[in-house]
Order: structure tokens, then C-alpha cells, then sequence
């Protein structure tokens, strides 16, 4: 009998585009239009990300132009970025709006770094929990006698592959990331 991993495999690919996405959002040396996914602006009475109120485009390597597509919302959109807790400085002119990103200093560097290792093992506490309910899965599957003992153990050294090769994936995104923050 073989055991189903495709919901694993899965969960895996989740969780690597999930740290994908949140590495994304990490600010290193060049601005990237994905750091602002996280403002969120009150807007036409709901609650809208930028990208669904303007065009967002790379000025030069510390500034990034937003361009609303009604101009009514320019200080609503202002007020989203400073209250974001992101520590830009935004200038409003009859263009749109210059967001610039402060030159990265060690200790910021150091920080963004310390936010990426906590992606980073949120990513692995997702894969250990998974991890743990395939365990169960297959040991409850042994003791009810719907497979072999040796059986069991080929599963969990399939499984356990999985988890390393994954594992070993996540650590070289988040090598990747931290050569860019320090950079």
C-alpha cells in the first residue's frame, strides 16, 4: 500500500511561496513596490491595498512613485504609508506620491535580518506540525494493522527526506535574502 503524500507535498509548496512572499516584503538595498502589499488604506468604505487604488512604480533605488488613479484618495493613501509603521518619509506632489526609503543603516540590517529568521522558522514550525499529523497518521495506520511495521518505517524515511530536502530549500531562500539585506 502507498501513502498519500500529495497534501504534504502540498503544504510544502504553500509554505515555500508563503516565505517567498514574506521575504518579499523584507525591505534589502533596492525598493520593491511588494514592501507596500502590507498598507492598507480605508478607501471607498472598505478597507484596499495600494495596488488597488494606484500604479506603484521604481523612481530610482530609494523611491518609489505612486500614481492614484483617482487623485481624491492621494492623502488617504498618504496617511495609510506613515501609519504603517515602516519608517518611510512620503512626499505629495501633483504627480502622485514619492516614497523614499531611508538609507539602511547596520542595526536596520541587523533587524530585517532577525524578521527574516522568524519567517524563516515560522515556515519550519509549519512543516514540523504537518510533519507531526503524517506521523500519527502512519502509526495509527500500523496499530489498526492496515500496513507493515516496515512499512511504517519506509514511510517515515520518505517522509523524513521530504521534510530535509525542504528544509534545506527554506534555508537557502532565506541565505538568499540575508546576502541582499547585507549587501
Amino acid at each position: 500500500m502507498s501513502y498519500n503524500f500529495q497534501p504534504f507535498k502540498q503544504k510544502i509548496k504553500d509554505a515555500e511561496e508563503w516565505l517567498k512572499k514574506e521575504f518579499a516584503t523584507i525591505r534589502t538595498g533596492r525598493v520593491t513596490p511588494a514592501i507596500l502589499d502590507v498598507v492598507k488604506v480605508e478607501a471607498y468604505g472598505g478597507i484596499m491595498s495600494i495596488v488597488q487604488l494606484a500604479n506603484i512604480s521604481i523612481e530610482d533605488v530609494r523611491t518609489l512613485r505612486i500614481t492614484p488613479w483617482d487623485m481624491s484618495q492621494v492623502r488617504t493613501v498618504e496617511k495609510g504609508i506613515l501609519s504603517s509603521g515602516l519608517g518611510l518619509s512620503v512626499a505629495v506632489d501633483d504627480k502622485g506620491i514619492r516614497v523614499i526609503f531611508p538609507e539602511l543603516t547596520s542595526d536596520r540590517r541587523g533587524a530585517l535580518i532577525k524578521i527574516a529568521k522568524q519567517k524563516l522558522e515560522e515556515a519550519r514550525v509549519t512543516l514540523r506540525t504537518e510533519r507531526e499529523k503524517i506521523v500519527k497518521d502512519v502509526d495509527g495506520q500500523e496499530k489498526a494493522g492496515k500496513i507493515s511495521e516496515d512499512e511504517k518505517f519506509r514511510l517515515k524515511t520518505e517522509l523524513q527526506k521530504m521534510i530535509n530536502d525542504t528544509g534545506n530549500a527554506l534555508e537557502q531562500l532565506f541565505t538568499k535574502k540575508e546576502r541582499e539585506i547585507s549587501k
